[in-house]
């Protein structure tokens, strides 16, 4: 029996599936074996259609379908963004959605769902090396969430039927330029600035299908340089992925491959040049980022 399910992307986009069975941890060139099936490895498509349900893909690892396609290395040491950039039309992402992050900057949740947007240009993949913009030597944050990936389009989804437009699940770091973001708040600017410059959303290492995800009481979590600073449950946000669904979708259209940002757990800190921060939610895996941040040049 399958006990877990993890797509990493590769090089020149291929996808790879893992699996966990009572055979041990198994890889395989899953686009190779789509190919070979007339199939396309498209990950939402797939996703909509039920490929990787439980009996579904026991059915193909007894059958034999993947055997011709397993890595014998296992899992490639480098990895993509395991949600092609190219095909992400927009990323949303809850604010304040965890009540002690909120009250760590002496602040109340919000009384309906805070949004904001980072763009696809900031995404970039797990062992990244992210730098602030030039020229800003101020306070530089993690922010460890789960990212939704949506399956499934639509206008106005109700929360009862939003998991059935899920995709799956990854691991998102919502790097935050947190000077500047106060700065502009201060102004009544957006947040724009201080959420979306190069590197801002590293996500990864890899993608879970809904299916094989425990979405209940799965723990968010940050470390820098192995020292834990973030850590919350799941079961803890205000808005759960359902009714943050909802309440986009009735002013947003949203469409397969967009992703949603489920907020940031408090413990959010300031991170130097040197750095690891290492985000990771429960049954998804580990995202890694290391950060550069040189000392500015003598004038």
């Amino acid at each position: 029996m399958i006990s877990a399910v993890r797509v990493f992307r590769v090089a020149t986009s291929r996808l790879v599936l893992e699996l966990e069975s009572e055979l041990g941890v198994q890889a395989f060139d899953l686009s190779a074996a789509l190919s070979a099936t007339g199939r396309a490895d498209e990950l939402a498509e797939l996703c909509a259609s039920g490929f990787f349900a439980r009996a579904q893909l026991e059915r193909w690892l007894a059958s034999g379908a993947f055997a011709a396609h397993e890595l014998l290395h296992g899992r490639p040491p480098d990895v993509l963004v395991p949600v092609d950039p190219r095909r992400v039309g927009k990323i949303l992402a809850l604010g304040k959605n965890f009540k002690e992050h909120a009250a760590e900057f002496g602040e109340q949740v919000p009384e309906e769902p805070l949004f904001f947007t980072k763009l696809p240009e900031t995404l970039v993949p797990h062992g990244a090396t992210v730098s602030p913009p030039p020229g800003y030597d101020a306070r530089f944050d993690h922010e460890a969430e789960l990212c939704v990936v949506i399956a499934r389009g639509g206008k106005s989804i109700p929360a009862s039927r939003a998991l059935e437009h899920v995709a799956g699940f990854t691991v998102a770091n919502d790097l935050t330029l947190r000077t500047l973001q106060g700065a502009d708040r201060a102004k009544k600017y957006p947040w724009f600035r201080a959420k979306n410059f190069d590197g801002a959303c590293p996500l990864g290492p890899c993608f879970v299908p809904r299916e094989h995800f425990e979405l209940a009481d799965a723990r968010v979590e940050a470390r820098v340089n192995g020292a834990l600073r973030q850590s919350a449950s799941t079961r803890d946000f205000v808005v759960d992925v359902a009714h943050a669904i909802e309440f986009v979708s009735a002013h947003l259209s949203l469409a397969p491959l967009d992703l949603v940002l489920m907020g940031t757990p408090s413990g959010v800190g300031p991170l130097v040049d040197g750095d690891v921060v290492t985000c990771s939610v429960q049954g998804i895996g580990e995202l890694a980022t290391r950060i550069a941040r040189p000392a500015p040049l003598k004038a």
